[in-house]
């Protein structure tokens, strides 16, 4: 599945792309030193803009965030905490849980 990138994340998204881009090259056999460089250069400066842009979100960006596609749900997260999890539901117990929608 491809990584979804909201409007204010384009700029993260493009320096990404190079990233990758240069790493792709740069497996091709001999490893250039400038290549690794420019690699290291452009994380840096990702990970700078990274957090400049997610310091000063409004609170359309925030709720963008809240509802993207991509997040992780409480299931996710169960599913790697807990070896066994029976997830319970509030419906009558002759009812399937997958059947209902709150």
């Amino acid at each position: 599945m491809s990584i979804q990138f909201l409007d204010f994340e384009q700029p993260i998204a493009e320096l990404e792309a190079k990233i990758e881009e240069l790493r792709l090259v740069n497996q091709g056999g001999e490893f250039d030193v400038g290549i690794e460089e420019e690699i290291t250069r452009l994380r840096t400066k990702s990970a700078e803009l990274t957090g400049k842009i997610f310091s000063n979100l409004g609170a359309w960006q925030i709720s963008q965030l809240a509802r993207h596609p991509m997040r992780p749900y409480t299931l996710d997260y169960l599913g790697r905490t807990f070896q066994e999890f029976d997830e319970l539901c509030a419906a009558s117990f002759w009812l399937d849980c997958s059947d209902h929608m709150l």
